[in-house]
Formats: structure tokens, C-alpha cells, sequence
């Protein structure tokens, strides 16, 4: 499967049934597994062999769609994690403690915003955004020396900023960290950012991976190229003796390819227990066996959308990588010359009131604290998503008041224009 190309990864990667195996991954349903001896075990909790003793930490199903989207990313280790916010809590908490600093596009997701500038520092780790179209001085002027990773987002939720993979890479490389990049919105069909630099890879998989509302869960993959060990000072969680785990040394042990995530299931799925129930998982594997063909239908749809309230006088402005007016075609181009992803972000002329109103006239089109689903769906980000945050911080993440994000689904594109067109006449003064 190495070389196969990427829609046959979506269908058949992570999983090889033997002779009388199912041909359906399996779901294994049970908390715990049996051994003969204590000694087998004994060594699965020394990390001497691989195997399962308890699914708060792994699990075959769980671990089979893990490998499949590892396939699909191109990395060398991933797991599964109960959502996209814990995913990106993880990727973090991996690398970094008490008085470490990490540096952040702005342009993000209103939940990993919060658990950034309001979680995690109350567990001592400071965040300094920056706005993903800074320049690179502004960029590397961010780092301190406490700084332990660089993030962003491949497309971010909800302003559709497309991140310049390879001048973040650059930055975070010149001071000895890793680019970690939330790859959600595009998915690996559109984008694969190991390929520009990126280091670690998430998703909160709740999105176009599962793609039909099925079952919230989220995933972080790691390319294998960060080298922790030119670094170890700085990151003695993987390169010194885990007392914890019988005194492994990640890197050591599991080398550059498999310390990163290892230590996330040794430690933080030990202590915090942020895994997907094995049904969860076999939902997720269903939703990315069509995931190439999925993604396809919703950039069209997104185009078309765009293209017809770029169009319409009662839209004040409208956001969608595809489009040659958007700030972010060029980058979209060179990073996602097949597509983006079906999200469109744009304003009703009339402010907040206005979006509130449209919203509410739209039949086809679904109001729900969701996106990238096989049915369409909106939400104004403002009051729903992103209220947490001032008015400087939406507007610093890309979040106008009058913003409504659209997600379109698998629906047929002129169906989702004609409901568009209605509600819009429906709230002319």
C-alpha cells in the first residue's frame, strides 16, 4: 500500500484481513483482553511488546483507523482521541509544561483559541498570536527561547485564512521547534502539509473524515522528521528516562518515527483517557472510505455557492479560498490547487441583525453549531463559537459581527443557491 494512490488508502489502508478474516474492520467492544501469563502482560506494560491489556489507552479498532489515516497523511505513527479539541490538546500537552511557551496563528478555531489563551495558561504555558499573514520578521520576533512548537491552521474555522505552510515551517525549524498544523478543513485529499514542512498533523476527524454527523473524535499524526534529540534539553519528556514508565526513553526506544505518539498513549491517554469508543472509530473508518470522492463534491458546491454571493447585491463581502478576489487564492493555489473545502464565510449587508435574520429564512440549509457535514449547514460564529472572545480577538481571528459561515453538504448545488436566493429576498426591506 506504500505506493498506492490516496483514494485506495482511504478504501483499504490500516487495516490487511488475513485468510477467513472480516472484511469489514472489526469492532472490538470490550474495555480489556486476556493473557495466560502475568509475565506477557508485564511486558506489554513495560513497552517491551506491542499489544492491548486495557482500551483506555489503545484499542485494535481504534488503532486499525489510526493506521489508515497515518496512510492517508503519510506519517509514520498516529492515534485516535475522543475529539478534535483533544487532539490539539494533546499535540500540545505532549511537548510542553509549567513555563514553556508556544507561538499561534490567530486565525483558528474558537475553541483551541480558548484552550490556548485561557486553558493552558492556567497550567503555566504562555501563547503569544500572531496573524497568519504576518511577515516572517513578525513571525520570528514571537519566539522565545521557553518556546516549545509553532501552530496553525491548514484553512482556519471560520475566516478560511489559508497558512503559508512553508514560511511557518521555516520559522519554527530556524528555532529548533515543530510546525504543528490543524489539516480539518482541507483533509489530506486537498492538503498534505507534511509534504511543506509541517511536523505534526491533526484533525478533528468529527468533520468531513466521518462526514455524516456520525460520531465526534478527533486524531493527531506525526510525520517522524521533527529530530527531538538535536533538542533535548529542550524536550526531556522524550529524550530522558520517563520515570513514570519504568524509566523508557522515548526516543531511545521508538526512535524519531514512533517517541512522539508512544508517549502520548503511555502517558496522556493513561492519565487523562481522551480515547474514541471503538464504535466511534469503525464510524470514522466508514466516513473515509469515501472521503476522495466527498471532498470533491463539496469544493464544487462551495465554488458555486461563493461564485453566486459574490454575485448578489445584498452580500457585503464574501470569504472562499477558491475565488480569485480572496486574499488567500494564491497561497490556496500553490497549497490546494484541487479545492479547499465547501466552507464559505461571507456578510449579509446589514450587519449581525441581518445574518441573524437570513439564517433563520433558509429552509435546505440547517442552523447547527457544526460544520463540514454531508448536509449543509450555517452558523453565525459570533454569538456562537467564538463568543467567548473580544471584539479585538474576533476580529484579529479573522471573525467579523456580521460573519456567517456555510457549510455546504453533498446536496445538489442549485438546491442550496435557490434556498440562499429565497432567504435572502425574504429579509429585503
Amino acid at each position: 500500500m506504500k505506493n498506492a494512490k490516496i483514494g485506495t488508502k482511504c478504501v483499504q489502508g490500516g487495516y490487511r484481513p488475513g485468510n477467513g478474516e472480516p472484511r469489514e474492520v472489526p469492532i472490538i467492544q470490550s474495555t480489556t483482553f486476556k493473557y495466560n501469563t502475568g509475565e506477557a502482560m508485564a511486558k506489554l506494560f513495560d513497552l517491551e511488546e506491542s499489544g492491548y491489556f486495557y482500551s483506555r489507552l489503545q484499542n485494535p479498532t481504534c488503532d486499525i483507523v489510526a493506521a489508515k489515516v497515518c496512510e492517508i497523511e503519510g506519517g509514520t505513527a498516529a492515534v485516535l482521541t475522543s475529539s478534535g479539541m483533544a487532539a490539539n490538546f494533546f499535540a500540545v500537552f505532549n511537548i510542553c509544561s509549567s513555563g514553556d511557551h508556544i507561538v499561534s496563528s490567530s486565525a483558528i478555531y474558537g475553541g483551541t483559541f480558548n484552550l490556548f489563551a485561557v486553558t493552558i495558561k492556567r497550567m503555566g504555558i504562555d501563547v503569544t498570536f500572531v496573524s497568519p499573514d504576518c511577515t516572517e520578521e513578525e513571525l520570528n520576533a514571537a519566539f522565545r527561547p521557553e518556546t516549545k512548537l509553532l501552530f496553525g491552521e491548514t484553512v482556519s474555522n471560520p475566516s478560511l485564512d489559508v497558512l503559508d505552510i512553508e514560511k511557518f515551517a521555516k520559522a519554527a525549524h530556524a528555532h529548533g521547534v515543530p510546525l504543528i498544523v490543524d489539516n480539518t478543513f482541507p483533509t489530506p485529499i486537498n492538503c498534505r502539509p507534511f509534504e511543506w514542512g509541517a511536523d505534526i498533523v491533526t484533525h478533528s476527524t468529527t468533520k468531513y473524515m466521518d462526514g455524516h454527523g456520525s460520531a465526534v473524535g478527533g486524531v493527531i499524526v506525526d510525520s517522524g522528521n521533527f529530530d527531538w534529540t538535536k533538542y533535548a534539553d529542550k524536550y526531556p519528556g522524550l529524550c530522558t528516562p520517563d520515570e513514570s514508565y519504568h524509566g523508557v526513553t522515548y526516543t531511545e526506544r521508538f526512535g524519531l518515527g514512533g517517541a512522539y505518539i508512544t508517549k502520548i498513549v503511555a502517558q496522556l491517554m493513561r492519565d487523562l483517557g481522551s480515547i474514541p469508543a471503538p464504535m466511534s472509530a469503525y464510524l470514522l473508518n466508514l466516513g473515509i472510505e469515501s472521503l476522495q470522492v466527498r471532498m470533491k463534491k463539496h469544493c464544487e458546491n462551495g465554488l458555486a455557492v461563493a461564485k453566486f454571493l459574490e454575485a448578489h447585491d445584498q452580500i457585503e463581502w464574501v470569504n472562499f479560498p477558491g475565488l480569485e478576489s480572496c486574499k488567500s487564492h494564491a497561497l490556496a493555489s500553490k497549497y490546494m490547487p484541487d479545492g479547499t473545502c465547501g466552507v464559505v464565510s461571507f456578510g449579509v449587508k446589514g450587519g449581525r441583525e441581518a445574518a441573524g435574520a437570513f439564517m433563520e429564512k433558509l429552509n435546505i440549509i440547517a442552523i447547527e453549531t457544526h460544520v463540514a457535514d454531508a448536509r449543509s449547514c450555517c452558523l453565525h460564529p459570533a454569538t456562537t463559537t467564538h463568543r467567548q472572545m473580544s471584539d479585538e480577538e474576533l476580529l484579529s481571528a479573522g471573525v467579523s459581527p456580521d460573519l456567517v459561515r456555510l457549510s455546504c453538504g453533498l446536496e445538489d448545488a442549485e438546491d442550496l443557491i435557490a434556498d440562499i436566493a429565497q432567504a435572502l429576498e425574504a429579509i429585503k426591506n
